[in-house]
């Protein structure tokens, strides 16, 4: 209890000091920033993950071509699922003669999990959180158009005949796939019997889509992995959205990255005004040994009284956590209109380990310097006991520091790689700044001895003092060059990361397809719809063909076991053919069927291509993530089933896709030649904008035949999440820059003393306040160039590593980085030291000689 009350009394007399109010602000700076991403990644990943689930109806979807047996059902809701039960289809509706297929979605009462349809019932457009009742059917507009049929008016279905309840302007679960050609019609589970389209060997979908809680989805993963096994076809939002799941997963890895970015410098903050504190607190340790303390009761003495400082800072940061999330939050009200759950415990609990790991991590071996100061220190000033060894303090941060990376982001594999690679730059960064401090300090030393430049006088100045004592600048050179790597780091991926997003759907993204297109009325729809299409893609041909054997074996026997249920082995692929490598794809292995042309072992399938059957082998590209998924590779052969017949291909070439840019893409692209034999039909994309419905309709009319599938609400519903994801990357970016302030202002509180001690000198031998207040700037301007050189060059190497191992993004190089890091920060550097050395300026010579005892 004693030891509690003095070590209160301590800091409470310590909070008048820069140093401890410093260790302050960096402590709760770090609890802030880890409580308040903690906060928000946990109910924005809920939030967000559930409306990004709208986009396919649910947390989960399970697809077969048969009903799903009762057992699935009670183990998806015993775990706390609700389910809502979907059938589709695609068969023949009818009006008064006139006859039109149509994609029959067949929901039930519970539909939709999330979100409203928009249904035109004849008086305007209608937000409506839920399905058609039964006896009802809401249609698509294009379906109503080719019908000519109007609300109230009757369509026959198989064998029941339907009233037309609306218009569908928007569904809530609309799909971007292709599967759904033909015009939408929404009609009630209860009327699905009535119309006798389910018969046996009908090709209809069965489908549960289940909405839940994340722990409910994980706990029946055992379930999940059985049913792929199984065949069945099982999405998440993560899976079965790439572009949207990576932005994302983008983003959530954004903040965790910039959590720790903000936690490394509260630590390196910490680390540089424990240096100060300890230094301070010599005389009063010795002053307890004198008065028969031992080394543990100084341990514990010093140990209490940083605790209470953690345990306030902590507070106070988890109070600042609290209102950042809240704020983040608040910003994305217009667009979140989710009800999101209440905050949990558990950010707290890391926020407060967080500052006690920090430090422990970062001040502990410092704080062992207390434990071991002698009594004869208060008479002999020079018995300082040995500092703590730099690679001993660098040791146990980064094992410190190492342990909350694998905490924050849940990869052991990832935490080990990068502590390992950050402690040899550390090493490379400690050789590369002190030939970079040489090398500026040269430079200074040789400018022109000008008497009446005091510029000049003042760089050379500041120069000689920093290489005075060359292994104090150096900590604080490299001390700032983290600084600024961390800040430029958080600041770039951020750039990059929007640049990203608004590349994946710019303002001209194709917002139609038209899919069914025949040879014959190609040219008649190019020139229909080129007049009135902002952007247009290339017409792809394309041919249906399935996987029927993979390297001479039955596709299920031949992929993985957790690949056999994937959907490309259970349908017919879109096939094509091109001359030429189509846009947004890329060869990363292989070559390209120009190329392949040239060499000899190309010419036997050129020669063969006119035969009938095609008997040789021929080859194909095909997108590398379906290759992975199915353990293949160059070489590795397909035998594609297309009507009658069977072509074999052989993996020339490996490419990736971009499937984030609304343009039709292929898994498998055959060389010009071969498929051309089959019968064939072309696909493309265009832009249309808000005022061409006309040209819809024109098309509808002029080519009933071409399916044309809207995908402007899907457009909708990914932006709106995008700019989310956008908005909250705003604010976390404050807190990085605060946590890089708090590393400023401690390294220059930390070399305080010695800066006095040099002024009062200057003062002595005449140096007017002007003078000495330029060597100053000048002293950290040139620190403040140096350490933006060094985190330039950090920023760059730490970027790249992380674009292309963590965050799957293209590295760029950043030209501008290099010009305005290192002036910013002698900028930065320069007026904050200036600014923080004012009082000293102002001091009298004696009182700041008097703090070498100090230094």
């Amino acid at each position: 209890m004693r030891a509690l009350a003095l070590s209160a009394r301590g800091l409470r007399r310590d909070l008048r000091a820069s140093d401890v109010r410093a260790l302050f602000v960096a402590l709760a700076l770090a609890v802030a920033a880890s409580t308040m991403i903690g906060f928000f990644l946990d109910r924005l990943d809920r939030g967000l993950t559930r409306q990004a689930g709208q986009l396919m109806g649910g947390d989960l979807v399970l697809e077969q071509s048969r009903p799903f047996g009762d057992e699935v059902r009670s183990a998806l809701e015993d775990a706390g699922l609700t389910l809502s039960d979907q059938v589709d289809m695609v068969s023949m509706v009818s009006h008064d003669g006139a006859f039109q297929p149509a994609s029959l979605k067949v929901v039930d009462s519970v539909y939709p999990h999330y979100g409203e349809a928009r249904v035109d019932r004849g008086s305007g457009v209608e937000r409506i959180a839920s399905g058609p009742v039964p006896g009802e059917v809401w249609i698509a507009p294009r379906l109503a158009l080719l019908l000519e049929v109007e609300v109230g008016e009757r369509v026959r279905v198989g064998e029941s005949e339907l009233r037309v309840g609306g218009f569908i302007e928007r569904e809530p679960d609309q799909s971007a796939g292709f599967t759904n050609f033909n015009p939408r019609l929404m009609m009630h589970h209860d009327d699905l019997a009535a119309t006798g389209l389910v018969q046996e060997g009908s090709r209809v979908e069965f489908e549960i889509l289940a909405a839940g809680p994340a722990e409910a989805v994980a706990s029946v993963e055992p379930l999940l992995e059985r049913l792929r096994r199984d065949g069945v076809e099982v999405r998440d939002v993560r899976h079965d959205r790439p572009g949207l799941g990576n932005a994302l997963e983008r983003a959530e890895k954004y903040l965790s990255l910039a959590g720790l970015a903000a936690v490394l410098l509260a630590g390196v903050a910490v680390a540089m005004a424990t240096r100060r504190y300890v230094d301070r607190h010599l005389d009063t340790a010795a002053l307890l040994r004198c008065f028969g303390a031992s080394q543990g009761e100084l341990g514990r003495l010093f140990a209490l009284q940083l605790l209470w400082l953690a345990l306030a800072a902590a507070a106070l940061g988890a109070l600042l956590g609290l209102a950042g999330q809240a704020a983040l939050l608040g910003l994305l009200t217009a667009f979140l209109p989710l009800e999101l759950p209440p905050p949990g415990w558990l950010p707290l609990a890391l926020g407060v380990f967080t500052a006690v790991a920090v430090l422990v991590g970062f001040a502990g071996p410092t704080l062992l310097r207390l434990k071991r100061v002698s009594a004869l220190k208060v008479l002999r000033r020079e018995l300082d006991p040995l500092p703590a060894s730099a690679w001993l303090v660098v040791a146990v941060a980064s094992l410190v520091f190492g342990a909350l990376l694998w905490l924050y982001s849940g990869d052991l594999a990832l935490a080990a790689a990068l502590l390992v690679g950050g402690l040899a730059m550390l090493a490379v960064l400690w050789g590369l700044g002190a030939l970079l401090l040489g090398l500026v300090l040269r430079l200074t030393a040789r400018l022109p001895q000008g008497a009446g430049d005091d510029t000049r006088r003042a760089l050379r100045l500041g120069g000689r003092q920093l290489a005075r004592r060359r292994s104090a600048s150096l900590g604080q050179l490299l001390a700032f060059a983290v600084t600024f790597f961390a800040m430029a780091m958080i600041a770039m991926v951020r750039g990059d990361l929007l640049i990203t997003w608004q590349a994946q759907l710019p303002e001209e993204t194709p917002n139609h397809f038209a899919i069914n297109i025949q040879p014959d009325e190609r040219d008649a729809f190019v020139e229909t719809l080129e007049p009135a299409a902002d952007d247009r893609t290339a017409l792809y041909p394309m041919v249906r063909g399935r996987i029927t054997a993979i390297n001479d074996q039955p596709p299920q026997e031949a992929v993985p076991p957790e690949s056999r249920g994937d959907n490309a082995l259970r349908r017919e692929l879109n096939l094509t053919w091109q001359e030429a490598l189509p846009e947004g794809n890329r060869l990363v292995a292989g070559e390209w069927f120009d190329e392949l042309e040239n060499d000899q072992a190309g010419s036997d399938w050129l020669s063969a291509v006119d035969a009938q059957p095609l008997t040789e082998r021929v080859p194909i590209s095909m997108e590398d993530g379906l290759a992975e998924r199915f353990g293949l590779t160059l070489g590795d052969t397909l035998t594609f089933t297309i009507g009658s017949q069977e072509i074999v291909g052989e993996i020339a070439s490996l490419r990736d896709l971009d499937w984030d840019s609304f343009r039709p893409n292929f898994y498998v692209i055959f060389p010009p030649g071969v498929l051309e034999r089959f019968g064939h039909s072309y696909i493309t994309a265009f832009h249309l904008g808000d005022n061409d419905s006309d040209t819809v309709r024109q098309l509808a009319r002029q080519f009933p035949g071409v399916s044309l599938l809207n995908v402007d609400a899907i457009l909708a519903q990914v932006r709106d999440v995008l700019t989310q994801v956008t908005r909250a990357v705003e604010l976390v970016l404050a807190f990085v820059l605060l946590a890089g302030v708090s590393v400023l202002y401690a390294a220059l509180t930390a070399s305080r003393p010695v800066r006095a001690h040099e002024s009062g000198l200057l003062r002595v031998f005449g140096a007017g306040n002007r003078l000495i207040s330029r060597v100053q700037g000048a002293e950290f301007a040139i620190l403040g160039l140096a350490s933006g050189l060094m985190g330039a060059l950090l920023a760059e190497l730490a970027t790249a590593g992380l674009y292309v191992a963590w965050l799957d993004l293209a590295p760029r190089p950043h030209p501008w980085l290099w010009l305005v890091l290192p002036l910013g920060g002698a900028v930065l550097i320069g007026a904050i030291g200036h600014a923080l050395s004012y009082g000293l300026r102002r001091q009298a010579p004696a009182a700041s000689l008097a703090l070498l005892g100090e230094a």
